[in-house]
Order: structure tokens, then C-alpha cells, then sequence
């Protein structure tokens, strides 16, 4: 087999996420988290929303699949998104904490530390918002 060097999955293009109701979900990631919303169409149950170019779909036809997988909202603050969150009515469920100091520079600027908060979405799916700040 030859290793093909130009070829690299660089960006992400598209998240699913199962929901139950699409009417509960389509005004939660747009009305609470603020997602700019691109289109729904039920039936079949799906909604569309732009995450800074990466697409997220939000399906509730899908019913044989009903755990997501979690995502990680970047932020520039993650302080001040969990109070506008909690203002916005979501209930934080591990609030801000530190995650990872990059001493050696991996994912970025070494000693940058990465900071997380977790919440639910309406079905229970497990979203964060995320923040690496700079040591300096």
C-alpha cells in the first residue's frame, strides 16, 4: 500500500447529532446557544446550523441511535459563556475547570492551558464550551 503524503483529513465538515423533538432542539442551539441556524425540514426531522464553517445536523429520525457524540464549542472565555449560559436558563453541569497545561507546546503555544465546561443539551447530549488561554 503507498502512502499517500498530499492526502489529510483537515477539517471537519459535519457533526450529527440525534435529537427527539427537532422543534425543542432547532430553539435551543439557536435561541440559547446562539448557533446561526441554516434550514429545517420536517419531515424527514432534520435542522441544519453553521458552527464557523463546520455544519452541525441535528436528526430525529434516527431512531435506532440515540447517544451523540459530545461537542466542544470554542470560546474566548469560558467564564463568561457559562454565565451567559446559566443566564440563558442551561444548568452547567461541570462548571469551568482546567483540563490541560501544554507546557511542551502539542496544541499550540507551550504553556497554554485549555479550560472546559460541560452542560446537556433538551435531549441529554453532552456539549462544552472551551477556551485556551495563553500563559503570558
Amino acid at each position: 500500500m503507498t502512502e499517500d503524503r498530499g492526502f489529510g483529513l483537515r477539517q471537519l465538515g459535519q457533526v450529527a447529532q440525534p435529537v427527539r423533538d427537532i422543534g425543542r432542539a432547532v430553539g435551543f442551539y439557536r435561541d440559547v446557544l446562539g448557533a446561526r441556524h441554516l434550514a429545517t425540514f420536517d419531515p424527514p426531522g432534520l435542522a441544519f446550523f453553521d458552527l464557523d464553517g463546520v455544519r452541525l445536523m441535528l436528526d430525529a429520525i434516527g431512531e435506532a441511535q440515540r447517544s451523540g457524540t459530545p461537542l466542544y464549542f470554542r470560546v474566548p472565555d469560558v467564564h463568561a459563556a457559562c454565565a451567559a449560559l446559566v443566564g440563558r436558563g442551561v444548568s452547567i453541569e461541570a462548571p469551568p475547570h482546567l483540563i490541560n497545561r501544554d507546557d511542551a507546546g502539542v496544541f499550540g503555544a507551550p504553556g497554554a492551558e485549555t479550560w472546559m465546561a460541560f452542560f446537556r443539551d433538551p435531549d441529554a447530549n453532552l456539549l462544552a464550551v472551551m477556551s485556551e488561554v495563553s500563559s503570558t
